[in-house]
């Protein structure tokens, strides 16, 4: 089947659904949480009651990536033979909700993507990459796999993902189907205008509502954990400081207040 014809086949492909209109995550808040670690944004979380939050499969695709950015989100969902059935796609997807969700890219936002961890799936390749880089996007965070590695790594955009694969989107057992729309990645439930926090450690789904809590809480415990490792580079005992007793406690809070000078 030539292009033309694959174009006009589009017709019986379903239209991409979106959701409801949301609120992007507060810019402020955003920069704030730029010093929060996955790892201390996961534990804050789980002290205030939210346990899902780490998503469990995507890895970075580059070591030492790091993003903080406001949640958009695109759904994938199984494909059905009488609906779409993976045959001659690739020119179709242009119709779908994956080029759709590409048009709203505001700056900062990092794209979550529910894949089911699918190996045959490669929900982005080289070219929709660079037009997200192009128009802002800040990472992505994909329970499936990508295309064209060398050249996504090449573009800088910090990506988490399962793994790579040669395959297009729409090749073998997923279509795009909704965005806008809440999604289950790696396990973890995102809405959109949640807050995506990530590095080596993985991607952490920290919910809108929770997120100021969790900046003032996680500023505190980012602060004390920079006095404790000085302390113990300087050979104080682990139990001492780790995590803080009264004593150290109090240690900390006058070096704080003190404007973090070293300690002799």
């Amino acid at each position: 089947m030539n292009p033309d014809a694959l174009e006009s086949a589009a017709t019986v492909w379903p239209l991409p659904v979106r959701g409801e209109a949301f609120d992007r995550a507060d810019p402020d808040i955003l920069r704030r949480m730029n010093e929060v670690s996955a790892a201390t944004a996961c534990a804050k979380l789980n002290g205030l009651g939210i346990t899902r939050t780490a998503v469990q499969g995507p890895a970075p695709l580059e070591r030492g990536s790091r993003v903080v950015g406001s949640a958009l989100t695109l759904q994938f969902m199984p494909q059905r033979e009488d609906v779409a059935s993976g045959l001659s796609q690739e020119y179709i997807e242009r119709h779908t909700a994956l080029w759709a969700v590409l048009e709203t890219v505001q700056e900062g936002d990092v794209l979550v993507v529910q894949a089911y961890g699918s190996s045959f799936t490669g929900c982005f390749g080289d070219m929709l990459v660079r037009y997200f880089k192009r128009r802002g996007g800040a990472g992505i965070v994909v329970d499936g796999r990508i295309r064209d590695a060398a050249r996504v790594r090449e573009l800088g955009v910090p990506i988490w993902c399962t793994g790579t694969t040669p395959h297009y989107a729409s090749q073998s057992d997923l279509f795009p189907w909704a965005y806008d729309v809440p999604v289950a990645a790696g396990g973890v439930l995102c809405l959109p205008g949640d807050v995506v926090v990530a590095d080596d450690d993985g991607a952490v789904i920290v919910p809108a509502g929770k997120a100021l809590e969790l900046v003032h809480s996680a500023e505190d415990h980012e602060n004390w954990e920079d006095f404790s490792r000085m302390r113990l580079e300087q050979g104080a005992r682990l139990s001492d400081y780790y995590p803080l007793s009264p004593d150290s406690r109090a240690e900390y809070e006058a070096w704080r207040d003190a404007g973090r000078q070293p300690l002799a």
